[in-house]
């Protein structure tokens, strides 16, 4: 395995990349290519949680997918230093894609909670001039072939997670709070998604998810979304090695399988 630390170095800031790679063995198949999931964990835009970042990686490894996560810039960082920093990501797995064997065609970011309003945001905004002028990069070097969001924030209307945008946008909370609003920016370029909420989240409505799909369905783009009737918000994996302390509620096997069906969702690419 290649398991590094990078720097990922914009203008204005330092996030650390963690990759978990997977090799080839001459035994097996010394060409074979993987997809690389770009894991961009939760935590409002005030942290980036461990439990929706290496458990996640390594099971992906286990399903036989590439992983990194991506520890971007969270508050008093502001909006659009993360989402800079997730487009330089994609765009250093696309230019390594012979080196670390990955299918270039098959970069999937995903994003738990905030996490997954980040990797939204570079589903509808990738093909933004203001992105690939300021990074000096093509567009389609930044561009996700999929997105994979668990429990996102999406919306910063009636549903929205009001702690997420306070950190995110800073003193232009309110002058940018409709340019962050993501469902109102889907176009039939969003990448295909792949969602799943819990019907019981009192912390990141499941309207949410809603939003972004409905407005996936009138753009034509193809989705596959879950929607699980038990479980609070955070889940990450659902399981004991993804529990939070000693609060068991953030273990929730009726959610479990979410992750089996992510990676056939993958694989299907």
């Amino acid at each position: 395995m290649i398991h590094e630390t990078i720097n990922i170095r914009t203008e204005d800031s330092e996030a650390k990349l963690y990759t978990y790679i997977l090799e080839n063995s001459p035994e097996i198949d010394s060409s074979r290519t993987r997809p690389m999931v770009i894991i961009c964990p939760g935590g409002g835009y005030e942290f980036t949680s461990d439990r929706e970042a290496e458990p996640v990686a390594i099971r992906l490894n286990a399903m036989g997918f590439h992983a990194c996560v991506l520890r971007y810039s969270v508050r008093p960082a502001t909006f659009p230093t993360a989402l800079l920093e997730l487009s330089m990501t994609v765009s250093l797995m696309r230019k390594n894609a012979e080196q670390w064997h990955i299918d270039r065609n098959k970069i999937i970011v995903a994003g738990f909670s905030a996490g997954g309003h980040l990797a939204a945001s570079l589903g509808v905004f990738w093909k933004r001039s203001s992105l690939s002028e300021k990074l000096g990069i093509t567009n389609e070097e930044i561009k996700p072939n999929g997105l994979l969001l668990s429990y996102p924030v999406i919306t910063s209307g009636t549903y929205a997670h009001h702690g997420s945008f306070f950190a995110l946008l800073g003193e232009n909370h309110k002058e940018l709070l409709s340019e962050v609003s993501l469902e109102k920016h889907v176009t039939p370029d969003t990448p295909p998604t792949f969602l799943w909420h819990t019907y019981m989240d009192d912390a990141v409505p499941i309207e949410n998810s809603f939003l972004f799909a409905n407005s996936l369905l009138m753009n034509k783009v193809s989705l596959e979304m879950h929607i699980y009737p038990k479980g609070i918000h955070g889940l990450s994996l659902g399981t004991e090695e993804t529990k939070a302390g000693n609060y068991p509620g953030t273990v929730q096997p009726d959610v479990t399988n979410w992750i089996d069906m992510a990676g056939r969702w993958i694989s299907g690419f």
